[in-house]
């Protein structure tokens, strides 16, 4: 960008005249939409001019407005037709599900959201997620702009780091907002991108785009409404059963993020090429997260462990459903659309790979299905599920690659099993 035009653009925004918004909005790899630039304007002023994130950190606020605006495009009601057939499916696949797991149900009513509503209820969970690369990528933009700002800037930056961080956090919020404005048109159930959305657990389901994935299947809308209820159930039995399970994996997760560091010669290079008039390298590098510096070793081994729990997570769900949904006719069917679904790049991958450079792909959930398989077979369910009582009986990567030596150890006796109860209750002190 030309310094003139650049220096126009700041006095411009800070003046509240608004610039050329529509090439921000390219930039940003927002729709040429007038509205939306409009509303962009006015939020992007905010952020400048520290209403709503004088400190520098990131506007969830104005990610927030972003994606509920995107996702009121196209958006439907809950219709009573969708509540009684998410209701009576629901009836069936907890009758089933108590047979495959002996993890207790929820009290609480299932949670029909629309997609707004769906944004509203995720956006916590992304923003624990999310802020450490935010943050650290919106002190990297303001950084690299204080050092390489041509001299004839000097003048109106001065000493504005913080308004820098506050323009860097809401270009990223605007970003992510886009994403999840995305997203809430794609997720079906609260569980969809692998992790719960609610922190105390709670069946939710997103009936609009339900009712869409099945349509694209060929199959009786009733046995599909079954089978994907029932999967939610089981993820959500889960993570209510194992209290621990939320806090762990997104503490992982943020401690990866926390460590990611932004590679500055690649803002350079960007920096040098940037045209006003030609956004395009600069969007292309905000979608795929160019700016992110390749893994160090300490940050490929935190991400093994993250897609070795999500992979047991995944893995025990695809079983346990398996199970309860065997007398379905078409739940080989269903779990293969799943999977195709998954393979193709599910929504959690598109958004995390792009804006926070974490894919949740579990790349070993096969085996950890076959694993989960083997010891239920050997040991009973309620033995598998006893693994789910505390982080350090969990199995480990070399568990899912072959079971063997676990299964030994389970035993399929009583003595062995008395074992394991014991040493549960070491664990847990009682």
């Amino acid at each position: 960008m030309n310094p003139e035009d650049f220096e126009k653009f700041l006095k411009d925004f800070m003046a509240g005249q608004g610039g050329d918004a529509a090439e921000l909005a390219k930039a940003a790899g927002l729709p040429d939409d007038p509205k939306l630039i409009a509303k962009m304007v006015e939020q992007l002023q905010a952020a400048l001019g520290g209403q709503d994130n004088a400190d520098g950190s990131v506007n969830w606020k104005l990610a927030t407005d972003q994606a509920k605006g995107i996702a009121r495009e196209g958006a439907q009601g809950v219709s009573e037709d969708a509540r009684k057939a998410i209701r009576d499916a629901l009836a069936i696949g907890t009758l089933w599900l108590d047979q495959a797991t002996a993890m207790p149900g929820l009290n609480n009513e299932p949670k029909l959201l629309t997609r707004e509503l769906w944004v509203a209820d995720a956006m916590p969970l992304f923003e624990a997620l999310s802020s450490p690369v935010a943050n650290r990528m919106s002190e990297a933009l303001a950084q690299n702009l204080r050092d390489n700002a041509p001299e004839e800037l000097s003048s109106i930056l001065g000493n504005a780091s913080g308004l820098m961080r506050s323009a860097g956090g809401a270009l990223f919020a605007m970003q992510l907002g886009q994403a999840l404005g995305k997203l809430s048109a794609e997720v079906i159930s609260g569980g969809d991108i692998g992790l719960p959305i609610f922190q105390d657990q709670r069946v939710a389901l997103v009936p609009q785009n339900l009712a869409a994935f099945i349509q694209g299947l060929e199959i009786e809308s009733d046995q599909a409404y079954i089978y994907l209820g029932t999967r939610e159930m089981a993820h959500t039995r889960l993570f209510k059963h194992s209290k621990w399970l939320r806090d762990s994996i997104v503490g992982q997760i943020a401690n990866y993020a926390s460590g990611i560091k932004i590679d500055n010669d690649r803002i350079n290079e960007i920096a040098e090429d940037f045209s006003a008039t030609n956004p395009d390298e600069l969007k292309k590098a905000l979608q795929t997260g160019a700016f992110i510096a390749p893994r160090s070793e300490d940050q490929q081994h935190a991400l093994d462990r993250i897609e070795t729990m999500l992979a047991l997570i995944e893995g025990w769900v695809d079983v346990v459903t398996e199970e309860a949904t065997k007398l379905l006719p078409k739940s080989n069917a269903l779990a293969e659309a799943v999977r195709r679904r998954r393979a193709t790049g599910g929504p959690a991958e598109q958004t995390f790979g792009t804006i926070v450079g974490l894919e949740l792909r579990p790349r070993r959930l096969r085996e950890a299905a076959e694993m989960w398989r083997r010891i239920g077979a050997a040991v009973g369910s309620e033995r598998r599920d006893s693994l789910w009582d505390h982080p350090d009986l969990l199995p480990r990567e070399e568990d899912i690659l072959d079971a063997s030596a676990l299964i030994e150890k389970l035993g399929s006796n009583g003595a062995q099993g008395d074992d394991l109860d014991q040493a549960l209750r070491d664990l847990l002190g009682d």
